[in-house]
């Protein structure tokens, strides 16, 4: 997987996560994942389409959620509703978003589909190739960004 399609999304985030939410994630080691899984509490698909297809899954812990709800809002909430589920899909928009415009300047052409949240441990399917998987830790809590992506030929 080219460093460009993983820097775009590590780079969206960051931004995202200092505008909205005062966060600094920092990049720990990147491991590759023969699928797309996650055993967090929390999980929001996104599929890209356009010069580049795949998905990108956003993996958060519980407790790490709850927070980042709680500084968005200013409400405190015990569990996922269909209000935080709305937040968090909005947060994988607003990143999709800025990563495909940072696509452009590789010379991509991209899109992003509706995002999707499960609450609970996430099991994709096995792909032919890798997924790379960038762990972020910030002071809220550690989180995942699991990244597929293959050039559309």
């Amino acid at each position: 997987m080219k460093a460009e399609y993983v820097n775009s999304f590590y780079k969206a985030t960051k931004d995202v996560f200092n505008l909205m939410m005062d966060l600094d994630p920092q990049i720990g080691e990147l491991k590759a994942l023969e699928s797309m899984k996650s055993d967090k509490e929390t999980n929001i698909l996104l599929g890209v389409i356009g010069d580049l297809k795949g998905e990108i899954l956003f993996s958060f812990p519980l407790d790490m959620t709850l927070e980042m709800i709680k500084i968005m809002s200013g409400m405190e909430m015990d569990k996922i509703d269909s209000f935080a589920s709305s937040a968090l899909g909005e947060i994988a928009n607003i990143i999709g978003g800025n990563a495909t415009t940072n696509l452009t300047e590789h010379n991509y052409t991209c899109d992003i589909l509706p995002p999707k949240v499960f609450i609970g441990k996430y099991k994709g399917s096995s792909t032919n190739n890798k997924v790379l998987q960038i762990p972020l830790m910030t002071s809220i809590g550690e989180f995942d960004i699991n990244v597929f992506l293959t050039e559309n030929k």
